[in-house]
């Protein structure tokens, strides 16, 4: 008797010492198992008392408590919420609770731990197994009815009843104290009325108006990061006539990591409603490009630049050389890449690319094999004030680091353009387009190098666009300022761009000019409207949008090719490509002897701006 009580005593220690959280749960687990089987006995052994059979039912709760607990423990059981666990959950309990029977029963048959009739094991097995799931049914029942008469949490409703949407699903039951799901939406008629992680598909989207109300509903949480723009958008123009709260996980690009929680909710916004279908990568090309060799990529701290980075690392590379001009936006990325765990050597390099000295002993030091040149000067209306310092850095900078990549046998040389190098009429415009043209003359003096460039539109969320604008716009009141009404650009999100760049840059065979599939060109005055509802105003009645006419350099629309009769398509649906043809003469001369002219004072203002601007002219490659 005294070495069971002493076997007692160490099991409640384990009980109470392995408790955790769920501490309370695991005591009154231990006491069930010892009622089911005292009560097993009991119906069975009205004699219980007499003899030897106090002994045996002693041993026998000892035992068949350490087994089931252990059993239960292995399946993670008591990391489980259950007052919110999912019919998942319930269902894996059951499983280990029965896992541990059989480990019990074969424990009695081979070693005999006590003589008992075997309908008293059928009785407390059965009994044990009730009381376990009763006592957790009890609780989730109890958490139902405190919530259903004191309401405390946000009634959620969730929009998407995918992989995202059970996931995300769950993690409310489980953590959130705020939010209190009452069920799914989703379009697959399939699901109807079907229990997706305890939770039932109400209807489909022209029912979340009328569930809204009928669940009074506080926040729609739309779940679904494979949705395109369009289908977005649809969502968006529903629920903007509801009094809700919106919250959204981000798209498929954005979610690279897979990872889905609570806390990657936020509220929509106009990147949302710009997203196309996923974008298929031929990812071991990719990585053959990269993996394994030194990597170089100027303006990394820029919003291009700084993604090409990440994108990179996650093809790891055995080294990435972060080159920017500015030291605040290299600090920012090296911060950024040590709070998501990368492991690759990262070298930040102040320096710039119009300095030959410099970037010299740069390709002599570190040896770069690939090179991504994202580094140059982007602002239309700066340029426009500062047209020397463009043409120093954009054309004359682009030949600086593509010749130095030639000399130092880099494999390949990818450059970041813009559709404003065609028909340019900015500053900007006209010296993207001479670093284009030069980048064909460097080609033809260094051919075994794989020089190419990959033309695009704008990108949303870069620090130029005009969405933090009309942000701080719509914040402060109003007006909303748009340069036109009738203003359009090309628009794509910065992970989509970046990653067609990396597979462009790995099909590339080296002269051509890749111009990215933008879709749609995007009316700015329509984007504007958009934003101020995505705020919870209405356009020209809350918010105000103002017209300022069009900025010198500017045009109303932007083009990504001179002639689209002469543009090829490649194996990638969304990249098109255009072979360069070679000019007689390098303009190279003609960008030296504008510089000097400029230094000197010779040539400024507007006659500078004019001689700058005849470098995006030439009637050789009008094909691109």
């Amino acid at each position: 008797m005294a070495t069971t009580g002493s076997l007692y005593r160490k099991i409640l220690s384990i009980v109470l010492w392995f408790g955790m959280r769920n501490r309370r749960v695991l005591l009154v687990d231990f006491l069930s198992l010892v009622v089911a089987v005292f009560t097993g006995y009991a119906l069975r052994l009205s004699y219980l008392l007499e003899g030897r059979y106090v002994n045996d039912f002693l041993v026998t709760a000892a035992v068949f408590s350490l087994i089931i607990l252990a059993a239960l423990f292995a399946g993670q059981t008591y990391t489980v919420m259950w007052p919110r666990a999912s019919i998942e959950e319930y269902a894996r309990f059951s499983s280990w609770y029965w896992i541990g029977v059989c480990i019990f029963l074969a424990v009695n048959s081979t070693f005999r731990v006590v003589g008992v009739p075997r309908s008293s094991f059928l009785i407390f097995i059965l009994i044990a197994f009730i009381l376990l799931t009763g006592t957790r049914a009890v609780w989730r029942l109890a958490l139902v009815s405190r919530n259903a008469h004191n309401m405390p949490e946000q009634r959620v409703l969730i929009v998407g009843a995918g992989e995202a949407g059970t996931i995300l699903a769950r993690d409310l039951l489980r953590n959130s104290s705020v939010m209190c799901p009452v069920g799914f939406i989703d379009d697959d008629p399939n699901l109807r009325n079907m229990t997706v992680a305890s939770l039932k598909v109400l209807g489909g989207k022209q029912d979340i108006s009328t569930l809204i109300k009928r669940c009074a509903v506080d926040t729609v949480l739309i779940a679904i990061p494979s949705a395109t723009g369009a289908q977005m958008k649809e969502y968006v123009e529903i629920l903007s006539k509801e009094k809700v709260t919106v919250r959204v996980l981000p798209s498929l690009l954005t979610l690279a990591d897979g990872q889905v929680n609570v806390s990657r909710l936020r509220s929509v916004n106009l990147e949302d409603l710009l997203r196309r279908e996923p974008i298929k990568l031929d990812d071991e090309n990719i990585k053959s490009l990269i993996g394994g060799k030194t990597v170089l990529v100027t303006g990394a701290g820029g919003s291009i630049g700084s993604e090409i980075c990440r994108q990179l690392l996650a093809r790891r590379p055995e080294k990435l050389l972060a080159l920017g001009h500015g030291e605040q936006s290299i600090y920012l990325l090296m911060e950024s890449l040590a709070e998501c765990g990368n492991t690759v050597p990262v070298i930040p390099i102040i320096a710039d690319i119009a300095d030959e000295t410099t970037m010299k002993s740069i390709f002599e030091r570190f040896a770069p094999q690939v090179v991504f040149h994202a580094g140059a000067h982007k602002h239309v209306p700066l340029m426009e004030d500062n047209p020397r310092e463009a043409l120093r850095v954009n054309a004359y900078g682009t030949w600086n680091i593509a010749t130095l990549a030639g000399r130092y046998n880099v494999e390949r040389f990818v450059m970041i353009s813009t559709d404003k190098a065609v028909h340019p009429t900015s500053v900007m415009g006209a010296t993207k387009r001479a670093a284009e043209r030069l980048l064909l003359s460097v080609q033809q003096e260094y051919p075994r190098t794989k020089y190419m460039a990959v033309r695009f539109g704008n990108v949303l969320g870069s620090r130029g666009s005009v969405v933090p604008k009309f942000e701080r716009q719509i914040a402060e009141g109003g007006p909303v300022t748009v340069t036109h009404p009738q203003m359009k650009r090309y628009f794509m999100l910065i992970p989509e761009a970046v990653s067609l760049v990396l597979q462009a840059g790995a099909m590339g065979d080296g002269g051509e000019l890749f111009v990215l599939d933008m879709g749609e060109p995007v009316n700015i005055s329509d984007m504007a409207e958009t934003l101020i509802r995505l705020h919870g105003y209405e356009p020209h009645k809350d918010i105000q949008i103002k017209y300022t006419g069009i900025r010198t350099g500017e045009k109303l629309y932007e083009e990504l090719f001179y002639d689209p009769g002469h543009v090829d398509t490649t194996e990638h649906a969304k990249i098109f490509k255009s072979k360069l043809t070679p000019e007689a003469e390098s303009i190279l001369p003609t960008v030296g002897a504008i510089l000097a002219s400029a230094a000197s004072g010779e040539l400024s203002g507007d006659p500078l701006k004019a001689e700058i601007l005849g470098l995006g002219v030439e009637t050789v490659n009008k094909i691109i």
